[in-house]
């Protein structure tokens, strides 16, 4: 390998340590978020909101050094690709630690209102799903891992059927105007985390798209084929 791309890559792995940067706070984002609304800790639900710009600040950081690695390199083909799966598996990142601050602002919105225990540990089954999705998913992109990252749509599924079920609870707790009100919250709660999930996905389409070329949603029947190394 000339020096050239050696540097070349060197660089390209610089962007991923920032991205698994980025996961891990994405991670301690929703998992604070949501012990802030089961306790009902505003202080801590603060903490999300104002933290959420370490993880913009990051996000930023990955946009400038591709910009630059862009300008001063010529990427063709898996190069393309890869570059390609940086800067949207940062956008992705980026976005699931606005989903944790959209949840941590809800804490404040709703003080005072009654609770659901129900509704609660639906929840709570949501974030024990969708968060262990974006180690999945980053494994997957550090590993190059295909397999890895088609099981995400899998994992993700119990998450989108919780979400879809939330109204029913919902509904059931329409004879208390106060508890009404929370519960309504709690929906939009319910929609950030299964979009936590499907940002996950997201990533993991990307990864499938730099190991085949292939560009796919899943699921839709698809075989990969990988390409050869």
């Amino acid at each position: 390998m000339t020096e050239f791309r050696s540097i070349f890559h060197a660089e390209l792995n610089q962007l991923e340590v920032l991205l698994l940067d980025m996961a891990k706070l994405a991670e301690g984002q929703i998992n604070q978020a949501v012990d802030a609304l089961l306790s009902g800790d505003a202080r801590l639900a603060r903490q999300v909101v104002e933290q959420d710009r370490n993880i913009d600040q990051l996000y930023v950081e990955v946009e400038r050094r591709w910009h630059e690695v862009m300008a001063r390199q010529t990427p063709v083909a898996s190069d393309l690709r890869l570059m390609s799966l940086i800067l949207q598996a940062g956008h992705s990142l980026e976005r699931m630690g606005d989903q944790a601050s959209n949840i941590a602002k809800i804490v404040e919105a709703t003080s005072g209102l009654p609770t659901n225990q129900t509704i609660l540990l639906h929840i709570q089954e949501m974030r024990s799903i969708v968060v262990p999705m974006i180690d999945t998913a980053m494994e997957a992109l550090v590993k190059r891992d295909l397999n890895l990252a088609m099981r995400l749509p899998e994992l993700d599924d119990p998450a989108d059927w919780l979400n879809r079920n939330m109204w029913k609870e919902v509904a059931a707790c329409a004879s208390d105007p106060d508890l009404l009100e929370w519960a309504i919250h709690m929906m939009l709660v319910s929609r950030a985390l299964e979009r936590v999930g499907d940002r996950a996905v997201d990533i993991g389409e990307q990864v499938a798209f730099l190991l085949t070329g292939e560009q796919h949603e899943f699921p839709e029947g698809w075989v990969p084929t990988p390409r050869p190394a």
